[in-house]
């Protein structure tokens, strides 16, 4: 099995290829790259995202043809894919950070900024956090309710079909901090810094 980590300079990779490595102790083939033919004929693709809305969305449309071969790869041809943190808010319509950004679509929503109730809330949400899970997620096998997960980020993804919601974590307001559509998975928290109930996420991602 060939595991593709989409590298468009992002902040986090390393400490996400080291998490995945360590998952599956070298029995699965995880490499980070940006070339197209491998993220096309990998089984799976995680889309890390650490910063700015606009400056991830920025970095994947530098990458010449690598907006359409994510689309072909999770829309047309439905294989697994797992956005990390501004990974997933990539899967909205827009994004509100810095400026109004289109974002790729995939789930129909939008990012905006968390709430914190005029200062009541300290921003950015950085720190352990418990997680609700919604609904019974693939990615969540064996996870049991209100386990803690790390977190950091100041703007939160709002699906506008909340069916595709699988946890939330309670911080302001209840904020969306997993979702599951079919084929495609995101975490708004860092499972490779979550600890052993964040190894086990990307285990069962691995393991679909």
């Amino acid at each position: 099995m060939n595991v593709t980590i989409v590298d468009y300079n992002s902040g986090n990779i390393s400490s996400v290829i080291n998490s995945f490595k360590k998952v599956t102790e070298d029995k699965v083939n995880i490499e980070a790259t940006s070339d197209l033919n491998k993220i096309k004929s990998s089984d799976k693709v995680v889309l890390p995202g650490q910063g700015s809305f606009k400056s991830c969305i920025d970095a994947l449309n530098k990458i010449k043809g690598l907006t359409d071969t994510l689309n072909e790869f999770a829309i047309t041809n439905k294989k697994p894919l797992f956005g990390i943190c501004v990974g997933l808010q990539m899967f909205a319509d827009i994004g509100y950070e810095e400026t109004e950004t289109k974002g790729l679509g995939w789930i129909s929503g939008k990012v905006t900024k968390i709430d914190n109730q005029n200062g009541k809330f300290k921003l950015p949400h950085i720190g352990w956090n418990q997680i609700n899970i919604v609904k019974e997620s693939k990615i969540f096998q064996n996870i049991e309710n209100n386990s803690h997960m790390y977190f950091v980020h100041s703007y939160e993804f709002i699906p506008n079909d909340k069916n595709v919601i699988s946890a939330t974590t309670d911080y302001s307001s209840n904020i969306v901090c997993s979702i599951e559509k079919e084929n495609i998975f995101g975490t708004q928290f860092h499972p490779e810094k979550s600890d052993k109930f964040g190894l086990k996420i990307i285990d069962n991602f691995i393991n679909l």
